[in-house]
């Protein structure tokens, strides 16, 4: 049904300069932000939420091939709080969505052993939204694989004021003093502080769409991620491209501000 009308725009993928190693060195954190939607719908003369339907396919395939490939921490932008200013019946699908996915999804996360993780401003999501975030966060709780980690109602610059005020207001309280306060009080108080301290930070940020952009999305945990954009909207984002996304990943070379590393015959 999805794919009745003739794309007007269709995207061919393209060659990557780089093969995909298998046993080579996997990003434990691979954040996405899943752009495109709307105009992969629009391509093919259909609504925009039929395009954010297909889109979720596509979380489908992907987180499962993530988990696969060993990956271990996948974060997905799914909403930001820029996005209530969209139309009010996309923005209604759109919290509909988290029902209808985790509904259907998460007996294959529990299969997977995928840890379903929401973050982001929970508390203004519609009711019914916020209770399928819940359910699926209660039912996979005990899984020790993949931490799928979705971006919901979330917004990077809120998150470090939020997290500014927590910690001065413990500051006021004399739970901590302002020399106390270093790099690990602020990345504690973001909302990747719920994982493991090398699992915080993504050393991966993929987006599609051909834009090339940051959209207000882990400002503060991306300081060091190496970034891979791609034409492909997010409906046609597939392993393969996954995989290509990593392989660039493989051939980076990540000094962290420090200098490479004096190859042997300059030694």
């Amino acid at each position: 049904m999805l794919r009745f009308f003739p794309q007007k725009n269709k995207y061919i993928q393209e060659e990557s300069t780089f093969t995909f190693n298998s046993e080579g060195p996997i990003p434990k954190h691979v954040a996405v932000i899943m752009d495109g939607n709307g105009r992969w719908a629009q391509n093919r003369r259909l609504p925009r939420i039929a395009g954010h339907k297909e889109g979720m396919n596509t979380v489908k395939k992907i987180t499962k091939h993530a988990s696969k490939l060993g990956i271990k921490v996948l974060t997905l932008y799914a909403f930001s709080t820029e996005n209530w200013k969209r139309p009010t019946d996309e923005v209604r699908f759109l919290m509909q969505l988290p029902v209808d996915f985790f509904d259907t999804f998460v007996p294959e996360l529990i299969k997977e052993n995928v840890k379903v993780h929401v973050m982001g401003y929970k508390e203004y999501l519609p009711e019914h939204t916020q209770d399928a975030v819940e359910r699926a966060i209660e039912q996979t709780k005990n899984n020790t694989g993949m931490v799928l980690n979705f971006a919901l109602n979330y917004g990077s610059r809120a998150e470090i004021v939020t997290a500014v005020k927590e910690i001065a207001r413990k500051s006021e309280q004399n739970k901590i003093s302002v020399d106390e306060i270093t790099e690990t009080t602020i990345a504690d108080h973001l909302m990747t502080g719920f994982l493991n301290d090398d699992l915080r930070d993504p050393e991966l940020l993929i987006r599609t769409s051909g834009e090339e952009r940051i959209s207000n999305f882990l400002l503060w945990q991306i300081a060091y991620s190496e970034l891979f954009f791609t034409d492909a909207l997010w409906p046609d984002f597939n392993d393969k491209l996954l995989e290509t996304a990593l392989a660039s990943f493989q051939n980076r070379n990540r000094r962290f501000g420090g200098l490479k590393e004096i190859e042997e015959e300059d030694k």
